[in-house]
């Protein structure tokens, strides 16, 4: 389900002109003295966090996927769930080739990645703290 919202993102309706409008406008309204190219470099770091954002998610529900029931975080699972995450990432890319409003980027692809990492070690760092205090709750839902 979240690779399909990934896909969705990927086309027309979300390419930088598409979003422009929308999030200027609400950064107008925030930061009314703001200069346009103030406005137009937070727009393009705001797209950027979305690619780290989504990856985020998809690595998490990846590796909570893979990993064996009742077993906590493991290497391997994580290094499965960040592979399918940049697999995926290229092929997300290679799709934004044929969107004309789009074009492909192996850097995006690479932050990509990168966010599917980064919840990979939130992974490791939530399984290790809920081993140390088994009390907690929050950790059972990631081991």
């Amino acid at each position: 389900m979240w690779a399909a919202i990934i896909f969705t993102f990927s086309t027309d309706a979300f390419s930088s002109e598409h979003t422009q409008g929308v999030i200027i406008g609400i950064l107008q309204t925030l930061l009314p003295h703001a200069r346009s190219q103030t406005l137009s470099t937070l727009h393009g770091l705001i797209r950027k966090c979305a690619h780290l954002g989504e990856y985020f998610i998809f690595g998490l529900l990846l590796f909570r996927a893979l990993r064996a029931p009742n077993e906590g975080w493991q290497l391997r699972w994580a290094c499965l769930a960040i592979l399918i995450a940049a697999l995926y990432a290229s092929s997300d890319e290679i799709h934004q080739i044929f969107v004309p409003s789009r074009g492909a980027s192996v850097w995006d692809a690479l932050l990509d990645t990168a966010g599917a990492s980064v919840a990979q070690f939130a992974a490791w760092v939530v399984n290790k703290r809920a081993k140390a205090s088994p009390d907690q709750e929050f950790g059972t839902h990631l081991s």
